[in-house]
């Protein structure tokens, strides 16, 4: 009996030990953290809700579209806008991998933004606050220059990833969210976020490595920012996250006959796997809505099931460059301040001139050759974070 007694205790500190030592592991400096979250296997969240193209559930979608969204001016319900304005927008990574695709709950984001995270592979900062994903992901780790972009959307956004790059130097996005007072207030890592608002899902894409299996719900995390962190619409001191916010500048769908003729647009990022990056976009005249092709393949998402779409393609050309933090994958950095040359392509037409921002507390803004600033279509809004000197093709 005694024996038995031992046996127990020793194997209760056995665990004790191997847990701290996997703790430990993942502490270590200068490398991105992979999450040792424990799997739910079969955990799911809102199956039931079947997302139509536009990322409305079903029940909506008779509504009139009558309230533009602020981050995209796209025409939604009443019952959309009721919702959005007790949240604030919510920045989530996901990542582009060969093994994350087909990514979820894309379609339905507002605003997204792609650009290298390391080694070729893009990356997505995808923004939500109109619109709802059942589900968001493969959900990654953060980078400080998509950081340095959600700041444009107003005091505190919510940013959803998991670890981050924190090797000491001007990569450290870990360091950097601790220095804007993010960390533990608005900044969502799951880390510091328990199940159920992050999970890993081994079903959803089968056979994965464990890094690609973190998942969320834009419900799930606006859930968790307002009891948790009682974040809404507002702060405890009844301060509105939009108070400096200034939108873009929306119009409708140009006429059909007012629409033009470019119909394809190519470009890589990096010469390293290039074939499985590079992105085409494809336009449909009659819909006015450009198809999204990744490493040669339709791109789809995987809560629809259709391919990705949106209303405006930008493409900014930025300076890229490296780190020199000593980072084996080879940290990066983009200067998103200052000016710039952009392609904005939208109605089927391209307008050639230039990106502006004076600091990371202000959206991105497009302007034409002649300083004016372009007004975008109502609907999503891509932006292509491409380096200076990329060669696009229309």
């Amino acid at each position: 009996m005694v024996d038995k007694k031992l046996a127990v205790i020793l194997l209760f500190f056995s665990f004790l030990l191997s847990t701290y030592t996997s703790f430990s592991y993942f502490k270590g400096q200068g490398r991105i953290m992979i999450s040792p979250l424990v799997s739910q296997p079969g955990y799911s969240l809102d199956k039931t809700t079947n997302d139509d193209n536009n990322g409305n559930s079903n029940q909506l979608t008779n509504e009139q579209k009558t309230e533009e969204c602020p981050l995209n001016g796209e025409m939604l319900t009443i019952t959309q806008k009721k919702k959005w304005q007790q949240r604030r927008p919510l920045g989530v990574m996901i990542e582009n991998h060969l093994d994350a695709r087909p990514q979820s709950g894309l379609q339905s984001a507002d605003v997204i933004y792609e650009a290298v995270a390391e080694g070729g592979i893009t990356r997505f900062l995808a923004i939500f606050y109109c619109k709802d994903a059942s589900y968001i992901g493969p959900v990654r780790s953060a980078r400080i220059y998509f950081i340095k972009i959600l700041q444009g959307y107003g005091d505190f956004p919510l940013y959803a990833h998991v670890g981050g790059a924190n090797t000491p130097g001007p990569a450290d996005a870990l360091g950097y969210l601790k220095q804007n007072g993010w960390v533990s207030y608005n900044d969502l890592n799951q880390f510091s976020v328990p199940f159920p608002y992050f999970w890993r899902d081994y079903e959803r894409l089968k056979g994965r490595a464990t890094e690609h299996t973190v998942y969320s719900s834009t419900a799930k995390l606006w859930q968790y920012a307002k009891e948790k962190r009682k974040l809404t619409n507002v702060d405890e001191e009844g301060n509105a996250w939009d108070k400096n916010f200034i939108p873009w500048k929306f119009k409708d769908d140009a006429a059909i006959s007012q629409r033009g003729n470019i119909n394809k647009i190519d470009f890589g990022f990096w010469n390293i796997g290039a074939s499985d990056y590079s992105v085409q976009w494809v336009y449909v005249k009659e819909r006015n809505t450009y198809l999204r092709f990744n490493g040669g393949k339709p791109h789809l998402d995987k809560n629809t099931g259709k391919q990705l779409e949106t209303k405006n393609v930008v493409i900014l050309l930025a300076k890229e460059s490296p780190a020199n933090d000593g980072y084996e994958g080879g940290h990066i950095l983009y200067q998103l301040t200052g000016e710039g040359e952009a392609l904005i392509f939208q109605d089927g037409q391209v307008i050639s001139g230039s990106w502006m921002r004076k600091n990371n507390n202000e959206l991105i803004r497009f302007f034409d050759d002649k300083r004016k600033e372009v007004s975008l279509v109502r609907g999503q809004v891509f932006v292509e974070i491409l380096p200076s000197g990329n060669k696009v093709t229309y």
